[in-house]
């Protein structure tokens, strides 16, 4: 059969492998081998990991007894340190990020795979082939060291076992039996039979998407002849109505985990229809731990544009287009695997392998925190676990700066409001720092406070005034004009002991001055009345997302009481806090308050959970309060 017209999917699916299988074109035996080789040098590499493991057990036993166990074994806590969970089983939001209405395309355009993107993918492909090679080869060295170490025999980084040898005779058999019907060419015409002869000349060009160039693509449907249906205008003009963001409407940036999938999930928030749901999302190469806004086009100087920085538990930063549906590949990354826009790229040898040692043109640990400089859109600021801070410039996509003003992990950035230059930074070393970014060797005003920091943020309303939240739940306001001597004699003008467990998030309202929210790990989310005597609680939610991680008011004054809320449960919830009474009551003075005719009724806007997510969310709920963990992600603490 050479030609297949149609095919039902649920025969392929079950029938289709015993008389079909996929050819990769340009990979050979050799090459297939080599990559069984890779796979079997992990699992042998783990296997000895395991056995070297149980010997160092076993001395310790011998010679220090069962306490001296015991010890090895007990999990060492440390200071806070980055999630580093092998199972993320329950689905988390660990940040948000509001766009500000106006930024967004009318109409979102849809992934196009033209020639340009495919010889960008195709040389992508080939480099993560050459790094597949590399990490096999040093997979072989540190075998070759466990084996040494163990006593076993040495075996060269390069060398085989018997069992591969006589693997590798059983495969050649095959192939010379094979060898008279030339299936490695059995799907080429003539022109393919002469290029396969000058691939030695020209290089290998074929990779994971090698086979794809080969396929019959039309741009239009029209074109195909095996397309008879005539195309459903009344469908596509659906889809793009789907995808249509109204100049009221709110978009809202949700970094998400579940099931060791990670995705950046594009919401809508409808603020008059009261609904909220996800327009769009991306696939995350890991973990997100922060993402921010950005409104310059990266790479292109002047334009402006809708995109999202997110950080993860890789060092690199990707920046997603916001108005691309179903996109495959980041639009740039800021660090030492950086791509340029698409459809361009240079050509790039080998991937080097990274470095664990800081250095000041990109990070080598995990991004922390991202905050974008309002003032001027093409500075990004970006805190690590490698102790740094660094200062990209989105022309070029490039570091300007790096600063090392903390001896701890950086956790937290926030740009000051009125002064474009100065950063305010937050670290696990206990210490605040308001850095003017234009002199990184400058000596730089620091403060200290009793527990890690989790969030820092300015006042936008009062320049010399910011605010920082730490692991204890404490909320602390410090003015800048009085700068203490030392960290140690820091004197805060007002602590509040916010929550009774950690105060991982808070936001203050950009129109509505002295009005603050905080989220905490106790499940809580409070709104809080900033007065000149001191703040005072005005209400106490459990919003229903679990460990609140994150809290953010809408930037835009239309929808300005509107609260993001995010956690645990891998949920997003937007609250209206003006139709809560005593809030109404604390800030009727202080901003346009909405209108609302009858019956006040709290408003509470979320995306409807299906009845099997709302089990697992309880069973999840049941095993914390039975003390247990649930999916690993509670995992805090530096092993």
């Amino acid at each position: 059969m050479s030609c297949v017209t149609a095919v039902d999917a649920h025969w392929l699916a079950d029938l289709g492998g015993v008389f079909y299988s996929v050819k990769e074109k340009g990979i050979s035996g050799g090459q297939r081998r080599e990559l069984e080789y890779s796979k079997r040098a992990e699992l042998e590499l783990g296997i000895q990991r395991d056995r070297e493991r149980q010997r160092l057990v076993e001395e310790r036993e011998k010679g220090a007894g069962r306490v001296l166990e015991e010890k090895a074994q007990a999990p060492i806590v440390a200071k806070k340190a980055v999630v580093k969970s092998s199972a993320v089983v329950k689905p988390v939001i660990k940040a948000t990020s509001w766009v500000p209405r106006g930024h967004a395309a009318a109409y979102p355009t849809k992934y196009v795979f033209d020639e340009g993107e495919y010889a960008r993918i195709s040389k992508l492909a080939k480099l993560e082939l050459e790094d597949a090679k590399e990490d096999l080869e040093n997979a072989r060295k540190e075998l070759a060291k466990s084996s040494i170490s163990a006593g076993g025999p040495v075996q060269s980084a390069g060398a085989v076992t018997r069992e591969e040898e006589a693997d590798e005779a059983d495969h050649e058999d095959e192939d010379d039996d094979l060898k008279e019907y030339d299936m490695e060419h059995y799907d080429d015409d003539g022109n393919d039979m002469v290029e396969s002869r000058d691939e030695g000349e020209h290089g290998n060009e074929s990779g994971l998407f090698g086979n794809v160039k080969s396929l019959a693509y039309h741009a239009d449907n029209e074109d195909d002849p095996y397309i008879t249906l005539q195309g459903n205008q009344d469908s596509d003009d659906e889809d793009r109505e789907d995808l249509q963001i109204l100049p009221t409407d709110n978009m809202l940036l949700a970094a998400r985990v579940e099931d060791e999938v990670a995705h950046l999930e594009v919401y809508v928030y409808e603020d008059s229809q009261d609904n909220l749901y996800v327009h769009h999302d991306v696939m995350l190469p890991a973990i997100p731990l922060c993402v921010e806004w950005l409104g310059a086009k990266p790479n292109h100087a002047g334009e402006s544009g809708n995109f999202a920085a997110v950080g993860t538990m890789e060092p690199d930063i990707e920046v997603w287009d916001l108005d691309v549906v179903d996109g495959m590949y980041p639009f740039a990354i800021l660090g030492q695997s950086s791509e340029p826009t698409p459809p361009s790229m240079p050509e790039k040898k080998k991937k080097k392998s990274k470095s664990l040692k800081s250095n000041s043109s990109y990070h080598v640990d995990a991004v922390l925190s991202l905050s974008a400089n309002r003032h001027n859109a093409t500075l990004l600021a970006s805190a690590s676990a490698d102790k740094t801070v660094k200062l990209w410039d989105l022309t070029t996509c490039t570091a300007a700066q790096s600063y090392s003003h903390h001896t701890d992990k950086v956790c937290t950035l926030a740009w000051h409001p009125t002064q474009p230059a100065v950063l305010l930074s937050g670290s696990y070393d206990r210490t605040i720092v308001a850095a003017d970014m234009r002199a990184p060797d400058a000596k730089v005003p620091r403060w200290g406070v009793e527990s890690d920091v989790e969030t820092v943020k300015w006042d936008p309303h009062n320049d010399s005034l910011f605010y920082v939240s730490t692991e204890n739940g404490i909320l602390h306001c410090f003015d800048v004009r009085q700068l203490p001597s030392t960290p140690e004699q820091t004197k805060a003008s007002w602590r509040l002991q916010a929550h009774e467990k950690s105060l991982s998030s808070f936001s203050i309202n950009p129109a509505i001055p002295g009005m603050i929210a905080t989220g905490s790990t106790d499940r809580s989310c409070k709104i809080w009345n900033i007065l000149s005597s001191g703040p005072s609680l005005v209400v106490s939610r459990d919003l229903g997302v679990g460990k609140v991680f994150s809290t953010n008011f809408a930037p835009d004054e239309a929808v300005a009481f509107r609260l993001a809320v995010a956690g645990s449960k891998g949920s997003v919830q937007v609250w209206d806090t003006s139709t809560n009474r005593a809030v109404r009551e604390a800030f009727a003075t202080r901003g346009k308050m909405p209108v609302i005719e009858g019956e006040v009724k709290e408003r509470l806007v979320g995306v409807e959970a299906d009845d099997e997510e709302a089990e697992e969310e309880e069973e999840a709920r049941q095993a914390e309060e039975g003390g247990g963990e649930v999916g690993g992600w509670e995992s805090m603490e530096e092993e």
